[in-house]
């Protein structure tokens, strides 16, 4: 429907003000006439003619319809729409953006490798969050980078924060001098089973200990009483219990590299890139800084493209487990290293927030829970 105004005109005659109207050609879709009054609907375009009529009767508008209607109502809330717009678009921007990141770790140094490491792939303050298999990828690169010295590292999106958490990886000391000590569990489990070199086997197969508690002990015994001290050695392994919660999108893009690669120079100007590199639809780009100024904003790179195929997987609640199941299993892995081998898995909850499903998986791993304590206070 175009436009149209409902319009009340009050006066003395008002057939005198119809006669005007038909003189001039408007067209009346609805007329109630009223003592000294006339209520008409007539089109947009015939009530600007109406304007043009010189009278002494008074008209107003009381309602509109259609597009009239539509004009009306933006002009009268445009300013609470410019509002609602820019309201929404703040919260989109400020929702993606990273406000803060928090590497939770005892050690400066790992603490200062990983912010590092975030910075250069991406992650940091005042940026934009990455997409889930981006960031999955940036995981793999720092575990790469720095296998030396991290074992394990997560990234947790919370709100508009990064909370990464870290575990350091554990160096041997070949040199030291083995002393007088216990074997102990390391870790809350139920003993698969016990490798005793030295010392008294102290718990059985399908015992469950807990961290810390001993299983093969250093002290040699003849009855209630301590005949030496020995430095006990062996291996224990036991069945430990792990929950991994996933945030899986429901739309997932997968990223595979397709091996074809393409190398060139770039031009940088005010942080934008020019390149005359434009075959492949989706890539990786990795870039090596060449020349630059630190007083003008320019610099040449040369940047290798890698081209992507993107795979888009779509999960619901009935049809994510067994993603979820691979997903859980690759961070284990990524955990534990070659520490372990996985018994069973499965999940345990699932639901559905901010179109994404939030998963609870259950794993059962097989490892070396091996760990010693020094036996101190105790004579020969």
């Amino acid at each position: 429907m175009r436009g149209r105004f409902k319009v009340v005109v009050e006066g003395k005659n008002p057939d005198y003000f119809i006669r005007e109207l038909i003189k001039n050609k408007i067209c009346i879709y609805d007329l109630k006439k009223e003592y000294k009054k006339l209520t008409i609907v007539i089109s947009e375009n015939d009530f600007e003619k109406l304007k043009t009529i010189k009278t002494s009767y008074k008209y107003y508008v009381v309602n509109c319809y259609g597009v009239a209607k539509v004009k009306y109502l933006i002009k009268k809330y445009l300013f609470f729409l410019i509002c609602l717009v820019l309201g929404i678009g703040l919260n989109i921007f400020f929702s993606n953006l990273i406000l803060d990141v928090e590497v939770i770790h005892s050690n400066s140094y790992i603490r200062k490798l990983v912010y590092n490491d975030l910075d250069e792939f991406g992650i940091s303050k005042y940026k934009f969050k990455v997409d889930f298999s981006k960031k999955e990828d940036i995981v793999m690169k720092i575990l790469e980078k720095e296998k030396n010295d991290i074992e394990w590292l997560e990234i947790e999106e919370v709100g508009t924060k990064y909370v990464v958490k870290v575990e350091q990886r554990k160096k041997d000391s070949k040199n030291d001098v083995c002393v007088a000590r216990n074997i102990v569990a390391s870790k809350d489990a139920m003993i698969l089973e016990i490798q005793a070199d030295i010392g008294e086997v102290v718990k059985k197969k399908y015992d469950y200990v807990k961290k810390g508690d001993i299983v093969i002990s250093g002290l040699i015994h003849n009855k209630d009483e301590i005949m030496s001290k020995r430095c006990a050695t062996g291996k224990v392994f036991g069945e430990v219990w792990y929950k991994v919660d996933l945030e899986i999108p429901m739309e997932y893009r997968e990223e595979n590299v397709t091996g074809r690669v393409k190398s060139q120079l770039e031009f940088n100007f005010f942080d934008k890139n020019f390149s005359f590199f434009n075959d492949f639809n989706t890539y990786k780009k990795y870039s090596k800084f060449l020349i630059g100024s630190r007083l003008l904003p320019i610099a040449i790179n040369f940047s290798k493209y890698l081209e992507t195929n993107i795979v888009v997987h779509n999960y619901n609640i009935s049809n994510v487990d067994k993603f979820a199941l691979e997903l859980a299993e690759v961070k284990i892995k990524q955990k534990l290293g070659n520490n372990g081998d996985i018994v069973s898995k499965k999940v345990l909850k699932k639901n559905i927030k901010n179109s994404k499903i939030i998963v609870k998986v259950f794993i059962k791993v097989k490892e070396d829970i091996t760990g010693n304590v020094e036996i101190v206070d105790i004579g020969e």
